[in-house]
């Protein structure tokens, strides 16, 4: 059974000054983080090619970590995540179309996207989260199957939308600090509900609803509150992919993306957050250089290898590459020193 993260930060050592000293170092190396990267962009380091790809593991590790909350922490096994993604899309993208692009009008748009995506996923939640198991995971997926079917017939609506042709003409006004600040929003949130007391619910109903439910756990009631984030996650994510690519197709939003979703969840480990980001980050990165190496067949051959991964990890290590590990810096900062005394704030009273 996995182990349920306890209501104290992962980065604090239970103090009021541990959690300062950590919450300030890791803003700080977030910070350099950023710093360095956009310096790295900016002299040309990393070129344009790779900018976008460095952009779209961003965006994609956003969107995974919706889905690991809902199936890697609350255990609701879902395969419509790509339609929420694709709902967040073509709202924000309406938007700046529509209304003009401007800055303001992006804001409006991504919060617009995130919303409906939100909104849509508790309406469809009342119902279908009754599910379990893998009869949740058919719901889902006739969902996006539903979406998919939208999103062809869109220009019956408005022809904005472009319906099977696909939505052009879409402003490009995604760019590094908008993809990289989101990213980091969605980790901090995430990690935030699940040291909470809500996450320590969201878990125990993944590891056995009946006896949450027992212990008098409103189950309905957080399956819901991880399935609306995590939707909500995933149309932040859409929208920001929106503006980035410029151009937005039905085929986009299949079955596939979802699996490739889901398989960053299960590659990273059900119930790790840091496995999910680096998960996230690896398998964008990774299809690039597969494409780069197979040229044409890509696309033949992506299926093959994503599914010799997956045999190769459920035999090596089912838990996933970081199993229930997440990154924690006081692991670092409180690490008894040579003299026998922990360094950092472990040896604070």
């Amino acid at each position: 059974m996995a182990t349920v993260p306890n209501g104290s930060s992962s980065f604090a050592g239970g103090g009021r000054p541990a959690v300062t000293v950590n919450a300030v170092v890791s803003a700080a190396l977030i910070v350099a983080l950023y710093i360095v990267l956009s310096l790295l962009r900016q002299q040309g380091i990393i070129g344009t090619y790779w900018g976008m790809i460095l952009d779209l593991a961003l965006i994609t590790t956003t969107s995974a970590i919706g889905l690991s909350l809902i199936y890697g922490f609350a255990g609701q096994f879902s395969l419509g995540h790509v339609a929420f993604y694709g709902i967040g899309g073509y709202v924000s993208a309406y938007i700046t179309k529509a209304y003009g692009a401007t800055t303001l009008n992006f804001v409006l748009g991504l919060a617009a996207g995130t919303l409906a995506a939100a909104l849509i996923a508790f309406l469809i939640g009342l119902p279908i989260l009754r599910l379990r198991s893998d009869y949740l995971g058919i719901a889902t997926l006739g969902f996006g199957v539903i979406v998919k079917v939208f999103m062809d017939n869109s220009d019956k609506i408005s022809k904005l939308l472009g319906g099977s042709m696909g939505m052009t003409g879409i402003p490009r006004l995604t760019t590094f600090p908008w993809v990289f600040w989101s990213a980091v929003l969605v980790i901090l949130l995430a990690r935030n509900l699940v040291h909470s007391s809500h996450g320590r619910a969201c878990i125990s109903v993944r590891e056995d609803e009946i006896a949450a439910d027992i212990m008098g756990i409103d189950t309905t009631r957080f399956k819901m509150l991880a399935f609306v984030l995590g939707c909500a996650m995933a149309g932040l994510a859409g929208g920001l992919y929106a503006h980035l690519y410029v151009y937005l197709h039905p085929k986009s939003f299949e079955f596939l993306k979802s699996f490739d979703v889901l398989l960053i969840v299960v590659l990273g480990g059900l119930g790790s957050l840091t496995g999910t980001v680096v998960a996230g980050m690896g398998v964008v990165f990774l299809q690039e250089v597969l494409r780069d190496v197979l040229g044409q067949q890509f696309l033949e051959w992506r299926g093959v290898v994503y599914a010799l991964v997956l045999i190769v990890l459920m035999i090596l290590r089912p838990q996933g590459l970081m199993g229930g590990w997440e990154f924690s810096l006081d692991r670092w900062l409180s690490r008894p020193s040579k003299g026998g005394k922990a360094s950092g704030t472990a040896g604070m009273p």
